[in-house]
């Protein structure tokens, strides 16, 4: 081909490549433009999808905020159903302990007689022993001084026979209300009752010569002729209850005129320390059934009611204690066996160390071989030396 020819060939293929490079473009543009509008679409979509799941976040606080408030006002209300609750039972063990279950209270005149005259039959008869006991006091081991609370007469103690430790506080001579505290050392550390629980008691008390024992509380009554009250402390009702089966009864104590009967407990069991207007001078005692408040036997000591505070029972010996008008040392000076293995000129005769005034309660505790003693408000534990009778 001549040169000529190439010539006229060069202005066709510029053209033709010229409009290749016009569609090139074309298709590029068109491409760009579609991935452009895809773009779009995606970041349209994308911002739906943030704002609803912006909105759904929203809504799932809002349900869990209702969720919380729903839920701390349901633990308002199970707390307010539980302080109605307690508050239903304490009004149901005070409706209990105001209504208990009747016991026979009323004094049958024919079966007093006939308690009278058997108690009388068995009268200073001896007296066959429970246990082998034949331990007595030598002398005080120890005294503690464990505070001062309420009035100057009082009566406190533990259950003589169970190991609970909890105190059983008796304020004053005349009340209806006991203080419950845990241990001894609440009764020891706050000057309050704050931390006693109170047991309300069906009928009033009298005097100081009440006695915990194994779960009961006998404290005695006055309505006409005196009665031994058995109360169970745990469902706080009346289980029982006895006409004291002696006639014309007279302040057991001549320093202590408030009581009238003193029920005490040692290793033998229950006992009931008493006097009458038939033998006013001396003092009596007489053995109890926990169970039926029955008197199995009864005897006259020689222990005077003169210049007498307090009484306690170890081993089956009686142990009287005496003061002078203007208080004083107080001292067993008068001990009666009933086995009779004890004569009253062998017992030691027993000082308790001076203190403020008078004892107006003396619990003798058989498992702890200590006396809980209240001396004008003051409340005292004497931890007592023994020996064998043989030995005294």
């Amino acid at each position: 081909m001549g040169p000529w020819r190439c010539l006229l060939l060069l202005p066709l293929l510029a053209t033709a490549l010229r409009a290749q490079q016009q569609q090139f473009m074309e298709y590029v543009e068109r491409r760009l433009t579609l991935l452009e509008e895809r773009i779009s679409q995606w970041h349209d979509q994308s911002s739906r999808y943030s704002t609803e799941l912006r909105d759904f976040k929203n809504q799932v606080l809002g349900m869990l905020e209702t969720a919380e408030k729903e839920r701390e006002a349901m633990r308002t209300e199970a707390e307010s159903a539980a302080v109605r609750v307690d508050r239903l039972e304490r009004e149901v063990d005070y409706l209990e302990t105001q209504n208990p279950a009747p016991p026979c209270v009323e004094v049958d005149e024919t079966l007093m007689e006939k308690q009278v005259a058997t108690a009388k039959q068995r009268k200073n008869e001896k007296y066959t022993k429970l246990t082998d006991c034949s331990d007595t006091i030598a002398s005080v081991r120890a005294m503690k001084i464990l505070k001062r609370f309420g009035s100057a007469s009082g009566l406190w103690t533990k259950d003589a026979a169970g190991n609970s430790e909890k105190i059983y506080v008796f304020d004053g001579t005349a009340n209806d209300t006991v203080y419950v505290f845990p241990r001894m050392r609440e009764f020891t550390l706050f000057s309050a009752t704050r931390k006693a629980a109170r047991i309300k008691l069906p009928y009033p008390w009298v005097g100081t010569g009440h006695l915990v024992y194994d779960g009961h509380l006998y404290y005695i009554r006055q309505q006409g002729p005196f009665q031994v009250i058995k109360f169970n402390l745990a469902n706080k009702t009346v289980v029982d209850s006895s006409v004291f089966p002696a006639e014309e009864q007279i302040p057991v104590f001549g320093l202590s005129p408030f009581t009238y009967i003193e029920v005490a407990a040692d290793e033998e069991g229950l006992w009931a320390i008493y006097a009458t207007k038939e033998d006013e001078k001396n003092i009596c005692l007489a053995k109890l059934d926990p169970t039926s408040l029955d008197i199995e036997q009864m005897w006259d000591t020689p222990c005077p009611r003169e210049n007498a505070e307090g009484a306690f029972v170890v081993c089956g010996a009686l142990h009287v204690v005496y003061n002078t008008r203007l208080p004083s040392r107080s001292r067993v000076q008068c001990v009666f066996d009933v086995s009779g293995t004890l004569a009253p000129e062998d017992a030691s005769l027993v000082y308790f160390p001076k203190r403020y005034g008078s004892h107006s309660g003396m619990k003798y505790s058989p498992r702890e071989r200590q006396i809980y003693a209240w001396d004008d408000g003051y409340q005292i534990i004497y931890r007592m030396e023994m020996k064998k009778k043989l030995e005294v």
